[in-house]
């Protein structure tokens, strides 16, 4: 049975600052995200932006990872790690997923972004992904099961004829990044444990264009599509309420 640690009002406090502050600063880098720039250079000004709020940069350090961001572009599903070499180019699909803690609590957020103009395919992988994180996160309350979250998600993308990868699954956070419950993407309704107030939890459908087979690219970490299809990922943190959910990073 995993353990699951309920957080009080102190520790969601923290856990909401956080995640605040992480949602501006992803609102206000979309200006940044344009044809010629560097996922590296895009990188660093989020870093930079997060240090003057006092927010720490979780992401750098966790194992071998040396940046504050990952941006995964087209058809990189999830840990795209930043570099000079990768350059924006119009109709690029970029998801940048950054955690950041506050006082030692984290908030973990994925927002995407279009580059220019992009294909109607591009619009409405994003689109679906987002609302499956959505209508997820809106069935959030005390008393449902962890795997209703899952079913809510596989429908919705199924539904539209997309893939849920299997690789990787959404999870617990508080004082560390990554804590108990794994929160899969998949799954039936009525399992798992039930969700308590105080629970908080990272919700991040991943959804592919095609087939939901993941492959490890050679940086060790950026994980795409093996059939080179486009992949879509989106994340909020949240929290159980008595009576419902508070979604921690949104404005």
């Amino acid at each position: 049975m995993q353990h699951i640690k309920l957080k009080n009002k102190h520790a969601i406090n923290k856990m909401r600052i956080a995640g605040h502050h992480l949602a501006h600063i992803l609102q206000n880098i979309e200006d940044m995200v344009k044809a010629g720039r560097t996922t590296l250079e895009i990188d660093n000004k989020i870093e930079t932006l997060m240090r003057q709020v006092k927010l720490v940069p979780v992401c750098k350090g966790y194992g071998t990872y040396k940046h504050a961001t990952c941006i995964s572009v087209n058809e990189v599903i999830v840990h795209g790690v930043p570099s000079q070499e990768i350059v924006l180019k119009v109709g690029d699909f970029v998801k940048i997923d950054v955690v950041g803690s506050f006082e030692n609590y984290c908030a973990d957020l994925t927002r995407y972004f279009f580059v220019g103009q992009v294909d109607e395919k591009v619009r409405r992988l994003a689109a679906v992904a987002q609302s499956s994180l959505d209508k997820a996160i809106a069935i959030v309350k005390p008393g449902i099961h962890l795997s209703d979250i899952s079913a809510c998600i596989q429908q919705e993308v199924e539904s539209a004829g997309f893939g849920i990868v299997r690789d990787f699954s959404g999870h617990g956070i508080g004082r560390t990044l990554h804590e108990a419950p794994e929160i899969p993407n998949f799954g039936k309704p009525g399992r798992g444990p039930v969700l308590l107030e105080g629970m908080t939890l990272a919700i991040e459908p991943m959804i592919t264009e095609g087939s939901f087979e993941v492959e490890i690219m050679s940086d060790g970490w950026s994980a795409k599509t093996r059939d080179g299809s486009l992949a879509a990922h989106v994340e909020d943190t949240v929290v159980v309420t008595r009576d419902g959910v508070e979604i921690l990073t949104r404005l």
